[in-house]
């Protein structure tokens, strides 16, 4: 199995360098990490750049993606690892924290057979002092999500081979071989299209191995949901019925 780790990345010069450094503390660093520079117009790039220069027992490659948007930066990050020899490719973002056992989780999931993977996102401690309630807000959302993901029109299909699940981008893996069958993410931006549940869409039409595990878990961050508010954030994943003048929060 020849992993590769994908994050697209935007302007997250403040936030990237502890998702790189995650990554390096993983207990399988059997891997090779792609991050896809989306028309940055801070420093994300330099990050990534000092990242690879004092670690380099790890395989850490930088490429660029003019077109701004996560489907597009994404489906660039996959597409150039499959032509570096991946046969399969997770994927985070660049404000998350994956569990150190997360690419260990991710082999084991692939090595019973499914060919797409997600598991938990579990909120960021580190980001902001959380009260008690917040810790248990992202999930809840999450779940709120899912569940309108069950019964939303556009996922409910004869056709598809297996029931939806929701896959948040941050924290999905895939083979290379499922991933280029499926057509890849739609490469549009996140406020367009929610690019994780077209790709899940389209691997229904193809496979029922997918699935999620408990332990692939992602810590992600709460960034978003502090900005906009319970009742935003909720409109926002239910395709974007809220839709905030500023989308990419920093």
């Amino acid at each position: 199995m020849r992993l590769w780790v994908v994050i697209p990345a935007y302007d997250e010069e403040r936030s990237i360098g502890a998702t790189l450094r995650r990554l390096a503390e993983q207990t399988d660093t059997g891997f090779a990490l792609v991050v896809v520079d989306n028309a940055s117009t801070d420093a994300t790039a330099e990050v990534v750049r000092e990242f690879a220069e004092g670690h380099p027992a790890l395989d850490v490659r930088i490429v660029h993606e003019p077109e701004k948007g996560t489907g597009a930066a994404a489906d660039t990050g996959i597409r150039h690892a499959i032509r570096a020899g991946a046969t399969h490719i997770a994927r985070t973002d660049a404000d998350c924290l994956p569990h150190r056992g997360w690419i260990a989780a991710v082999k084991r999931a692939f090595g019973d057979g499914l060919e797409m993977v997600s598991g938990p996102l579990r909120p960021r401690t580190d980001e902001f002092a959380l009260r008690f309630w917040e810790r248990r807000l992202l999930p809840a959302v999450v779940e709120a999500a899912a569940l309108f993901g069950r019964f939303r029109p556009g996922n409910r299909d004869p056709l598809y081979l297996g029931p939806y699940v929701m896959m948040p981008g941050c924290n999905v893996a895939i083979t290379a071989g499922l991933y280029e069958r499926a057509g890849g993410f739609p490469r549009t931006r996140i406020e367009d299209v929610h690019e994780d549940r077209a790709l899940v869409n389209r691997v229904r039409r193809l496979t029922a191995a997918y699935g999620l595990r408990a332990d692939v878990v992602v810590y992600g961050s709460v960034r978003r949901l502090r900005a906009f508010g319970l009742v935003r954030t909720l409109g926002w994943y239910a395709d974007h019925r809220y839709r905030p003048a500023v989308v990419d929060i920093r």
